[in-house]
């Protein structure tokens, strides 16, 4: 069950997305076919009701939102991206820990 807290990003509202956070973004690059990104998944979510008002935590599709992928340089997915005030501040790609993911968020959020 996804986490009303996860926003579904396009390309027609990453600007948005990115904007409206004063805290933090993270950006979970995924797709349906893809094994590792149906294990992180649910980890997202968690944190996505986790943080929720204290950062935007967003899922985009690389098959419908390929522009997105092309645009960050997503070669490998999953890939999660952090972004602070509307920039990349770390990237993860494949399957981490919670904890690992979560000290990435802190540190975005912190930074």
């Amino acid at each position: 069950m996804a986490s009303p807290h996860v926003v579904v990003v396009t390309s027609k509202n990453l600007e948005t997305t990115l904007a409206q956070s004063s805290g933090a973004v993270l950006l979970d690059f995924w797709a349906q076919w893809c094994g590792p990104c149906r294990m992180i998944g649910p980890v997202v979510d968690e944190l996505a009701t986790e943080y929720a008002g204290k950062a935007v935590i967003g899922k985009v599709d690389i098959d419908s939102e390929q522009d997105l992928a092309v645009k960050y340089g997503v070669m490998s997915i999953p890939t999660l991206l952090f972004f602070k005030n509307g920039n990349v501040v770390r990237q993860i790609v494949g399957v981490k820990s919670k904890s690992e993911i979560k000290a990435a968020l802190d540190s975005a959020i912190a930074g």
